[in-house]
């Protein structure tokens, strides 16, 4: 018995350790700058909108709680604490991505209707275009910096085919090549 709990506490100590390496690799990819970085809006408990859902009305959307405003905080205080370069912040019009922006990033970002949901039927058919206009930003972006993206994980998947869970950032370079993700705590 001793010996199964000594594996287990090397298997432990190799996991993290690993964890550990890969992280520091992840940060100082994005100290070096020139990624392109999504952040699916911080947790916001349930799934999708409500049926009255209104954009330009909070209260009528699926918004982050106590939780989700402590993770976002968690968000902004990797990237200061890390010393991470940021050129801009983009968010979804969504006030649960807008929140998270503001919250994460004391009020440094601005609003993109190309990062928002199409998850919704009502909002599907924006999809094609969404995606496009996205992916031509991308395209004209350029600095050496860091563009941070914060949306919802249908635009992620979309451009990384990776379902991210709420809060997690996902780091990628311009040409979509997924080079990490990072998955911030509540």
């Amino acid at each position: 018995m001793k010996f199964i709990k000594f594996l287990i506490i090397i298997f432990i100590s190799i996991i993290a350790s690993i964890k550990a390496n890969s992280n520091d690799e992840l940060i100082h990819s994005l100290k070096e700058g020139k990624r392109i970085i999504f952040i699916r809006h911080a947790y916001a408990p349930g799934s999708g909108d409500p049926n009255n859902f209104d954009i330009k009305d909070c209260s009528s959307q699926r918004n982050i709680d106590d939780e989700g405003r402590n993770q976002s905080k968690n968000i902004g205080f990797f990237f200061s604490k890390n010393d991470i370069p940021i050129d801009k912040v983009i968010s979804s019009e969504w006030c649960r991505c807008i929140d998270t922006a503001k919250i994460a990033f004391n009020n440094n970002y601005e609003v993109n209707s190309f990062l928002n949901s199409f998850y919704n039927k009502k909002f599907s058919k924006n999809k094609e275009s969404q995606i496009k206009k996205l992916k031509e930003y991308i395209n004209n972006w350029n600095s050496n910096k860091n563009l941070i993206l914060v949306t919802h994980y249908v635009v992620i998947f979309e451009l990384l085919g990776t379902y991210p869970s709420s809060g997690e950032i996902v780091i990628s370079d311009k040409n979509y090549n997924v080079i990490g993700s990072l998955k911030i705590k509540y």
